[in-house]
């Protein structure tokens, strides 16, 4: 559950995470539409109106934290409890603050918390995504895919746990 702000460190911009609330669903399904357009073009999968109403439908502000650089709205990343992993979800960063770092902060951050609780983390992204290339670099690898999705899964760090 998400109730304290993910700790961020980022030298680009002035950064606060405060835990998401309902009230935040529109302004995500909308950063979703912009983020994902090219590569559900890509995939001929994308659809205007479904791209937002799936968010809108798994949207938990219970397990998202909302990302915010220098006041603004900039994005938002979920992190789900699943029986044998976390599912790291909904990472989504404004097109313009994209390649500065604060996507390299708020992952490390996630990670970080769940390296010390010693916690897999899996996630999916379309395939051909730039981002995999971010997830691999923290020590994603793959572990399955489809047509569409690539699901990669990380390790908790040796070491980090705070047990």
């Amino acid at each position: 559950m998400c109730t304290r702000p993910l700790p961020v460190r980022c030298a680009h911009a002035a950064l606060d995470h405060p835990p998401a609330t309902p009230a935040d669903v529109e302004a995500v399904a909308e950063l979703r539409a912009v983020v994902l357009r090219a590569d559900l073009e890509r995939l001929g999968r994308y659809d205007e109106r479904r791209v937002r109403q799936r968010l809108r439908d798994g949207f938990e502000p219970g397990h998202t934290w909302v990302i915010e650089a220098d006041g603004t709205f900039a994005g938002c990343v979920a992190l789900r409890p699943a029986e044998d992993a976390h599912w790291l979800e909904h990472f989504y960063l404004a097109p313009h603050l994209q390649g500065g770092g604060i996507g390299t902060g708020v992952l490390r951050a996630v990670l970080d918390r769940c390296d010390r609780d010693g916690t897999p983390v899996r996630l999916n992204v379309l395939r051909g995504s730039p981002a995999r290339r971010l997830y691999e670099r923290h020590g994603f690898t793959l572990d399955a895919q489809d047509a569409v999705d690539v699901y990669l899964v990380r390790a908790p760090a040796p070491g980090v746990s705070s047990a």
